[in-house]
């Protein structure tokens, strides 16, 4: 047995980088609220995603709240969302009063069916929030034509997707009215918390800053011409994240690298099934697996000091949505994929012996060892 437990994550940093840099700051009598640090994060994030405004905030779920207020999404609108998620997809829409409407995914990718979005428009549908899962997309210019077609405001939701890139190379988060990414703990890049929206539309950019900022006019004053709340991030988050995206390169290639080591060793075993990706451009968040043996398999793991997580539940099927009017629905491919995924350990620190220790305890597992 490993001796030492092999979390199913943890977060790394550049420890001599943060201690220079925080201290520097912290005796440097700033504010510590965003300010010139946030700024440089978010220039340096829009450069490298190729986007016109990064607006940082205080997490991923706000920003999503953020965007669809900015989009005029109103109590009573309807917004159409993956059934697999995490829970902060539909809980942005339930915040602002709005309607979450749950839609079957596409096995092929996870992602938003676009067949199964249409049989549940009505007339009260004003947006659609496309979550590329774990780095996945379909060809964006199709959600752009179906919601040009039934006049929806289309969000990106790509917490887990900073890095992966879509079939034409373009990074994800450049398509859409807007796009939001998380800094949560798990994140390629993470601030402990936070988020940004990122977009190409000045207008709406110039309304997400209002939001994030109480409607204030302008930074210091009391003038509040627009409503608002607080979702700002501070200067200390905004180190933290920096000096994560300075390394954002190697980060990629760590995942990318993670991911191929995995799937040489286990994609033999015929009870293992992986989703089928292109390494190009693709960048996991986590690295997936899908098997019927699911929770044998996650306590043989975790009796041999391997730490893993099931994939999201429906979020039809989560108790805080009991009484959802769709509650007694069936979503064949949701409720397939969530009873088989397994994330196994994805950390920037596994190192070669703990993935050969990792793969060997799953091939015992199914080679009922």
């Amino acid at each position: 047995m490993q001796s030492d437990f092999i979390p199913q994550y943890t977060p790394v940093f550049s420890e001599a980088s943060l201690n220079t840099e925080l201290v520097f700051y912290i005796h440097s009598k700033a504010w510590i609220t965003e300010y010139k640090k946030t700024e440089e994060f978010e220039n340096q994030l829009k450069e490298f995603l190729g986007v016109k405004h990064c607006i940082a905030v205080s997490n991923g779920t706000i920003s999503l709240s953020l965007a669809l207020l900015a989009l005029g999404i109103k109590p009573g609108d309807e917004v159409l969302v993956p059934n697999l998620s995490m829970i902060a997809t539909a809980n942005a829409v339930s915040f602002i009063g709005a309607i979450p409407i749950f839609v079957d995914i596409d096995k092929r990718n996870l992602c938003m069916d676009l067949e199964e979005a249409y049989k549940h428009l009505s007339n009260k549908t004003k947006a659609l929030i496309y979550v590329t899962f774990n780095g996945r997309s379909n060809d964006p210019s199709l959600t752009e034509e179906f919601c040009r077609q039934y006049n929806l405001k289309y969000i990106s939701d790509d917490a887990q997707s900073l890095g992966s890139r879509y079939e034409d190379t373009s990074y994800i988060g450049m398509r859409g009215d807007i796009s939001s990414f998380s800094f949560s703990v798990p994140k390629i890049i993470t601030m402990g918390q936070g988020g940004c929206l990122v977009t190409n539309n000045n207008e709406l950019a110039k309304k997400l800053r209002y939001l994030k900022d109480f409607g204030r006019d302008s930074g210091g004053n009391d003038i509040h011409n627009e409503f608002g709340i607080n979702s700002k991030i501070t200067d200390l988050q905004a180190i933290v994240g920096l000096d994560q995206l300075n390394d954002i390169e190697k980060r990629i290639e760590f995942k990318k690298d993670l991911f191929h080591k995995y799937f040489t060793k286990l994609f033999k075993i015929k009870e293992i099934e992986f989703i089928d990706v292109d390494l190009t451009t693709y960048t996991p968040w986590f690295i997936e697996i899908f098997c019927d043996k699911r929770d044998e398999l996650l306590w043989y793991l975790k009796e041999n000091n391997v730490g893993t997580r099931k994939i999201y539940s429906p979020m039809s099927k989560q108790l805080c949505y009991k009484n959802h009017f769709q509650h007694k629905e069936v979503f064949h491919n949701t409720e397939e994929v969530s009873s088989r995924g397994v994330w196994l350990p994805s950390s920037f620190n596994l190192t070669k012996i703990d993935i050969e220790y990792i793969c060997l305890k799953i091939e015992e597992f199914f080679n009922g060892r």
